[in-house]
């Protein structure tokens, strides 16, 4: 059984569950927010923009980022924590942009998304573009390189996600939107001090054994075993590895939103498994996805100024 991808004329977020229309109040759990005790169109109706991204302390640093290049009011360090009274996601909210973290691997995003997705809904978002802005580990590529994500794949380089539902295997498409990728990477041509590519990702249910890494608790193949894998995997074109893409290119796509996935490399897998660049490195590695982004946004808003690209202050004097 396939299920494909279907965008909403209106614009609207469309969630396809029937059941929803016949329940009395929604009760996001896990962001602890509800239809009943929040007021859900007021507090997000006007959210265009949504990133995500594993770490709840870089989806606050994001935050406070476009607060101010967006010429917020303030200075955006008083940013409040939406989800303040559950310890699962973080979410902020900057003008039309908001930021939640997802956590790490398959399980946690998807649970975060489900809800976000029922949050956009009730709140009656119209024409929202949500970005995966993350870290990955690099196949073939420099350490630092940007990829925008083209097509997300499994670990036989197959463009699907497998959702086990009751005792039914349900085949989803993976595909992501090309012109939103074309767009981001038109973006990235305003931006010289590191590289943006778009490849294929791949998405793993593990970070040790399920990448092909030496050094996790356990190992069965040897590293010509995991060398020849990783060769096949580029080959296939695949430039980068992480744990997410193809869920969230699924259920993203099921519900009729425009999606990407921008994450950067912190190494190059055929070189090695561990991360060793020094902490301020892999700092102003992990900003380079969000500085992608916040052109990306400013373009669609309006706002952009190329004068601006002369500074770069937040990302080289923090």
């Amino acid at each position: 059984m396939t299920e494909r991808k279907g965008y909403a004329g209106n614009g609207l977020v469309h969630v396809k569950n029937p059941h929803l229309d016949s329940m009395d109040e929604d009760v996001l759990y896990h962001l602890n927010l509800g239809t009943k005790t929040h007021n859900l169109p007021v507090m997000f109706g006007d959210v265009k923009f949504v990133c995500v991204g594993g770490s709840p302390n870089r989806m606050k640093a994001f935050a406070q980022f476009m607060h101010k290049e967006l010429g917020l009011e303030g200075d955006g360090k008083d940013l409040k924590d939406i989800c303040a009274g559950t310890d699962r996601y973080s979410m902020y909210k900057a003008g039309p942009v908001l930021s939640i973290s997802h956590g790490m691997g398959v399980p946690s995003i998807s649970i975060m998304l489900h809800e976000l997705i029922k949050l956009l809904h009730h709140a009656k978002c119209r024409d929202v573009t949500i970005i995966r802005i993350g870290t990955s580990g690099g196949l073939g590529i420099d350490p630092g390189t940007v990829v925008i994500t083209d097509i997300a794949v499994d670990s036989f380089f197959k463009a699907r996600f497998e959702q086990v539902i009751l005792d039914n295997i349900v085949v989803r498409s993976t595909e992501l939107d090309k012109d939103l990728v074309e767009e981001l990477l038109n973006c990235s041509k305003e931006i010289h001090y590191f590289p943006t590519l778009i490849g294929n990702t791949m998405c793993t249910y593990d970070f040790y054994e399920g990448q092909g890494r030496l050094d996790g608790a356990l190992c069965s193949f040897s590293n010509e075993k995991k060398l020849e894998y990783l060769k096949r995997a580029y080959d296939a074109g695949v430039r980068n590895i992480e744990m997410e893409s193809t869920v969230f290119a699924a259920i993203c796509g099921l519900c009729g939103l425009k999606a990407a996935v921008v994450c950067v490399a912190l190494l190059n897998r055929l070189e090695g498994d561990q991360i060793k660049a020094p902490h301020e490195v892999l700092v102003e590695y992990q900003q380079r996805p969000q500085h992608l982004i916040s052109i990306f946004i400013k373009k669609r808003l309006g706002l952009y100024n190329q004068m601006e690209l002369l500074d770069n202050a937040f990302f080289l004097n923090k």
